[in-house]
């Protein structure tokens, strides 16, 4: 018993210094878990310290790189929260819309330019500035004309050669040819039946607005001389007027004479108005490369003014059923653009698409998506700013 308890206490200690000899020999390793940090608008910075975006300057965020599934997964209260809501793309007919840039514009056709029948010197004006409405039968100017004179000196020895002689055809034809013109002349027939009664010729002739409107042009002044056919005035009429818009020479068959189109008028935003167009320029005008179209306006009440800017609208139906989703459902990047599907009640994941035609509000999905498809159509961006924090790249470089 002696020998094995002194046997024992030699062996001891050398068998406690080869175990520690052996465990020194051993590397010591600690899991140590390195955060990364990227920044949530620029994922392309990355780096394994706090810090912030060398280019915005924001804080940068910790992400898992090592978590690349390409999904995210929100509950119910985490999607109310975000106003996460989700459609099921079905195929509609898309209307994409033509945008052109018009202006309201005086319409020719309610245009009465007022020239002076006689020469003679004008005596008295009545309107005297531009901008002043008149209405029709209103007195304009009055003139001394040699030549009106003449006239109604004739129509008188005519007329009572004709009272003399009233078997006389020639006496009656001429009679009649002198009150013709007369009236060529401007001279109304009550005028010219107060004459012959009268029998007395006047040298004062007094012309009146032969229709009504604002005077837009005034080229005489009182006391003036003006010559047989000189202008006098220009009258307006704004009650109805031309919308005209430019279009460049392929847009040309974009709109065509005869199809309607929604006019906008600044201002005037919820009363869009439907106009008919019903003119097309057939050339090009010298020294420009756009063409003109150009339609009537109502304008009651003149509360628009010629020279108003106005925004003119043609839709454009593409005669097909169309995936159709709101503009805001699609992130683009520049390169590629995608959209977010909900694969489950919770979970969630990019998908690339192909863009068709777009207008204000909808966009075209030629490619990507098929119908039955539930896309995020509130929320995507806020998802794809998600997508950034967690996975640290944006939702394109997963689809590469």
């Amino acid at each position: 018993m002696k020998k094995f308890v002194l046997l024992f206490i030699v062996l001891f200690p050398l068998f406690v210094f080869e175990s520690c000899k052996g465990k020194k020999e051993q590397p010591v390793t600690t899991a140590v878990q390195q955060l990364t940090y990227t920044c949530s608008m620029h994922p392309q910075i990355v780096q394994h310290h706090p810090g912030t975006c060398p280019i915005c300057g924001m804080d940068l965020v910790p992400f898992d790189k090592d978590n690349q599934t390409p999904s995210l997964t929100l509950n119910k209260t985490q999607q109310t929260l975000a106003n996460i809501r989700v459609a099921e793309i079905g195929s509609a007919t898309f209307s994409d819309a033509v945008r052109l840039n018009g202006r309201l514009v005086v319409d020719p056709q309610q245009t009465t330019v007022i020239s002076s029948r006689v020469a003679g010197r004008i005596e008295k004006l009545f309107v005297k500035e531009t901008g002043v409405h008149v209405t029709k039968g209103q007195p304009l100017y009055e003139i001394y004309s040699e030549q009106l004179l003449t006239l109604q000196q004739e129509l008188l020895v005519a007329g009572a050669q004709a009272a003399a002689f009233p078997n006389n055809n020639r006496l009656v034809k001429m009679a009649e040819g002198a009150r013709q013109k007369l009236l060529l002349y401007g001279q109304s027939a009550n005028d010219i039946d107060k004459l012959l009664q009268s029998k007395q010729t006047h040298p004062y002739i007094l012309y009146t607005a032969p229709a009504s409107g604002a005077v837009s042009t005034l080229d005489i002044t009182q006391g003036q001389y003006v010559a047989e056919g000189g202008m006098i005035m220009q009258l307006e009429n704004y009650e109805q007027l031309w919308v005209e818009a430019d279009l460049y020479p392929n847009e040309a068959s974009l709109i065509k004479p005869g199809e309607n189109v929604q006019v906008i008028i600044p201002g005037f935003e919820q009363e869009p108005q439907q106009v008919k167009i019903n003119f097309t320029q057939p050339a090009l005008p010298a020294g420009t490369q756009l063409l003109q179209v150009r339609g009537a306006i109502e304008n009651k009440g003149g509360r628009w003014q010629p020279g108003m800017q106005a925004l003119v609208i043609a839709q454009r139906s593409s005669g097909k059923k169309d995936m159709v989703l709101p503009v805001d459902a699609v992130i683009r990047n520049g390169q590629t653009n995608h959209v977010w599907v909900a694969v489950s009640d919770e979970q969630f994941e990019p998908r690339e698409v192909t863009l068709g035609a777009e207008n204000a509000d909808r966009v075209e999905i030629t490619d990507g998506l098929k119908p039955g498809d539930k896309v995020v159509v509130s929320g995507a961006y806020l998802l794809h700013s998600e997508f950034i924090l967690k996975k640290g790249s944006s939702p394109e470089m997963h689809h590469h």
